[in-house]
């Protein structure tokens, strides 16, 4: 590793980067632009993040990471920003209190643009064009100058990353997250919601627990930590001229980190041990998250662990389970087996979301809230009886009200998609809905919880 470089991953095989550049000498001055450009986070935020996630791995800590699908330039404004902050703190009010840990909160934000497309082009209409891959490469309207990918689209995917990086340092320190404005915000829901009834005891349990502890002088002038709180970003580490551009070495460790985010993650596409984003992961200090899906073999699994996480650092990898809820009960086992006969240590999460999108008659990608709901359940059941610990959840989300996802207490149909389907890429859910699977996911952790209690005193 002594010898690793941020540019070695250039002299290996790369799926899902663009080769079609119309203007390669354009692409490495907007690549050396981004050279000379400031860190969007620091080394050190990085070290805190893999600390925090090492507690997530010993079961002691719990890991909410969600946000945008594909984050795009036309929707980017501070509402949008906040409102998928404030979902995010809501569900870990909620998993904090079921869980009784500390919630680990993660962003899929400030970068996440680029996505993986299983083709490269599109044909409508007997047309074929380059396929849309995330604003940071082209565009989404579909015409030939759209679709050519531009350069200047990296430079202003750092800009806006780093003002929406500076928005959320202010929300997260100065105030706006407060516990009991964030406890407002989930009863608010909780009064609005079809199925309030299900979630006001649990509501009720937070209310007494912060009105006990008011009462005993703890709030946010006693104890600064409650009124504001850790927030990191994350997001694929997909296009990798862009992620070596931001690649600096720290002058603390004298280790390299991609300053880009906190976490990066290797996709399900991406995985291969011998190819391109493997090698720019091993290399880079920052936490990374390696997406586990169908085809995926146990021997494979531990082999991108030793890779990548050669010394075993607590912290350094969390396994991100994606598998469909009609996939979990095959394919899941296997590999938690793996894993934990290795002695590896690994955070364990579950994106229930790419493996349960479906396309309506209408032509509508979406995804429905009960097979979410199912694949993190079965995600929990399988950890727990093979001995690993359910550390988190990852979901695609937005705190607009958008009509993406269908089902949930809201009762969105396929009829209602059109009114009010925004994504740049694939289905989110939104804010009632993300909040609702915390309270369900709650349930599920409290009952697990309850259980092992029950055992220990029967034993």
């Amino acid at each position: 590793m002594s010898n690793w470089t941020p540019s070695d991953w250039r002299e290996l095989p790369a799926k899902h980067i663009p080769e079609d550049y119309p203007d390669t000498a354009a692409l490495a001055a907007a690549e050396d632009r981004l050279r000379s450009f400031p860190p969007l986070v620091f080394a050190g935020e990085a070290r805190r993040l893999k600390t925090r996630l090492g507690e997530v791995a010993a079961g002691n800590a719990f890991l909410l990471q969600g946000g945008d699908c594909a984050e795009s330039f036309k929707e980017f404004h501070p509402d949008n920003i906040r409102d998928t902050f404030r979902v995010i703190l809501q569900m870990a009010v909620v998993l904090t209190f079921a869980a009784a840990k500390p919630v680990v909160k993660v962003g899929r934000i400030a970068g996440q643009f680029g996505k993986p497309r299983s083709s490269p082009i599109e044909t409508i209409d007997g047309v074929t064009l380059p396929s849309y891959r995330g604003d940071n490469i082209n565009g989404m309207d579909f015409t030939p100058e759209a679709r050519m990918p531009d350069p200047d689209r990296l430079i202003q995917a750092y800009s806006q990353s780093a003002a929406t990086l500076n928005l959320l340092r202010a929300f997260s320190q100065g105030g706006y997250a407060s516990l009991a404005n964030v406890h407002r915000w989930m009863l608010g829901f909780v009064d609005r919601s079809s199925q309030g009834e299900r979630y006001e005891k649990l509501a009720d349990q937070i209310s007494a627990s912060l009105r006990f502890m008011e009462a005993v002088g703890l709030n946010a002038e006693t104890v600064p930590q409650m009124a504001q709180v850790e927030f990191y970003t994350s997001h694929e580490a997909l296009l990798l001229g862009y992620e070596e551009a931001l690649t600096r070495v720290d002058s603390t460790s004298g280790d390299w980190y991609d300053t880009s985010a906190h976490m990066l993650w290797i996709g399900h596409r991406t995985r291969q041990l011998d190819h391109a984003h493997v090698d720019f992961c091993k290399g880079i200090k920052n936490p990374i998250g390696i997406k586990c899906g169908p085809g995926m073999e146990p021997d494979e699994l531990v082999r991108l662990i030793e890779t990548i996480n050669p010394s075993d650092e607590a912290g350094r990898i969390t396994l991100i389970s994606r598998f469909g809820s009609d996939g979990v009960a095959q394919g899941l086992p296997p590999l938690a087996r793996a894993v934990k006969a290795s002695g590896r240590t690994v955070v364990w999460s579950c994106d229930p979301m790419h493996g349960n999108t479906l396309k309506t008659d209408s032509g509508f990608k979406t995804r429905p809230v009960d097979r979410i709901l199912s694949e993190v359940s079965q995600f929990i059941d399988v950890m727990n009886a093979e001995g690993c610990y359910p550390g988190g959840v990852h979901f695609e989300m937005t705190g607009q009200n958008v009509t993406e996802c269908i089902g949930g207490a809201q009762a969105i149909s396929e009829d209602d998609l059109s009114s009010r389907y925004h994504t740049h890429c694939d289905p989110r859910l939104n804010g009632e809905q993300a909040l609702e699977l915390a309270f369900l996911v709650a349930e599920k952790l409290q009952a697990l919880g309850n259980g092992k209690d029950a055992a220990r005193k029967a034993g």
